[in-house]
């Protein structure tokens, strides 16, 4: 994308869209903090983070309400062309998202929270490894919303791969361990609740990214099989 095209893009945030970006920025802000907070529960077994990030969730779900109420006054109010238009759309996709991400912290909250009532099972998960993936693709999907960078949200998709394979690996070590152990079978499905907790984390960060490269270059990459 050429370097002209995208400081154009830059420069519609103002305005409305500036005060919606804001908001998209500060809701994006919010989720991480909650979904780190959920992951440190779970790794450190502290039961009072896990039911700090149950409680703020609200904020974050009034933050989506907010954002889908700017962007149906600014639609109905400013007649935008096709680029703010595309914006409008973006912002309420990615407020969707970032609420579901929201949500699958507190899923793991809670598991961890269940989890730290019983002793751990005998098995080997990679749930940390996928937690900094996870993390890692929701935190750079936002980063190219900001800095108007579509060539590295496209770079992102592809990434969810990884995620997917290693909640594969999860499951299936779990499921051996449950066949082997049956008194663990409730820790079991407590950590197979938060591997695709962070699947989906992934899903939703890669939505955002799709999204992203949409906003930039108007083209839906959503079921591409290959790059731009």
């Amino acid at each position: 994308m050429d370097a002209e095209r995208l400081d154009h893009m830059r420069g519609i945030f103002r305005g409305p869209l500036q005060k919606l970006k804001d908001n998209l920025l500060m809701m994006a802000s919010l989720t991480d903090r909650n979904l780190n907070m959920a992951l440190q529960a779970f790794m450190s077994r502290d039961d009072a983070k896990a039911q700090l990030v149950e409680s703020e969730d609200a904020v974050i779900d009034r933050l989506e309400i907010e954002t889908d109420d700017m962007v149906v006054t600014y639609v109905s109010t400013h007649g935008p062309m096709a680029t703010a238009c595309r914006l409008a759309l973006l912002a309420s996709k990615m407020s969707e998202n970032l609420e579901s991400i929201a949500d699958q912290a507190v899923t793991i909250a809670r598991r961890a929270r269940q989890l730290n009532a019983l002793p751990e099972p005998p098995v080997q998960v990679t749930i940390p490894r996928m937690a900094n993936l996870a993390v890692a693709m929701m935190r750079d999907s936002i980063h190219d919303f900001v800095e108007a960078d579509p060539e590295g949200a496209i770079r992102i998709v592809a990434r969810d791969k990884e995620i997917d394979q290693l909640n594969k690996e999860n499951e299936q070590a779990l499921h051996e361990a449950m066949a082997a152990h049956a008194g663990h079978i409730p820790a079991c499905l407590h950590l197979m609740f938060i591997s695709r907790s962070l699947e989906r984390v992934g899903d939703y960060a890669k939505h955002i990214a799709q999204d992203v490269v949409y906003l930039y270059t108007a083209h839906d990459v959503r079921h591409a099989k290959s790059r731009l």
